[in-house]
């Protein structure tokens, strides 16, 4: 489960997005891997894009330290642009994306979508 913590799906460029993130119900020795990121992707005819603007893989000794009863806390400032638009022939949109990945092989992956900018719509 990812959520964000602003009071509104909706944020400006430069602001700091924070969220954070759990997971329950799984054996939390098996996790051997989770990445956290923001990251915005463009839709259009024929193709799709994925930008990252924020990364984090913590393995090893950094899950070891992670106490899962609690969420865990992120934040990035967002960056001036691109800027989420809902064009007829252009998408561009936002999310955060957590994915663990387990000792046999699995992975979960659960995202949260959010506006950068003020929406845009072509009419």
């Amino acid at each position: 489960m990812i959520r964000l913590l602003g009071l509104q799906p909706t944020y400006m460029p430069g602001d700091t997005l924070e969220f954070e993130y759990r997971v329950v119900n799984v054996d939390h020795a098996s996790i051997v891997a989770v990445e956290s990121s923001v990251v915005w992707i463009t839709e259009g005819k024929g193709s799709e894009d994925l930008g990252v603007h924020f990364f984090q893989r913590l393995t090893g000794n950094s899950l070891a330290s992670i106490d899962w009863s609690i969420a865990q806390k992120l934040s990035c400032p967002l960056p001036m642009s691109p800027l989420s638009y809902e064009g007829k022939l252009l998408k561009i949109s936002w999310c955060v994306r957590v994915r663990f990945y387990f000792s046999d092989g699995t992975e979960l992956m659960a995202q949260q979508p959010f506006y950068l900018g003020t929406i845009t719509r072509e009419v």
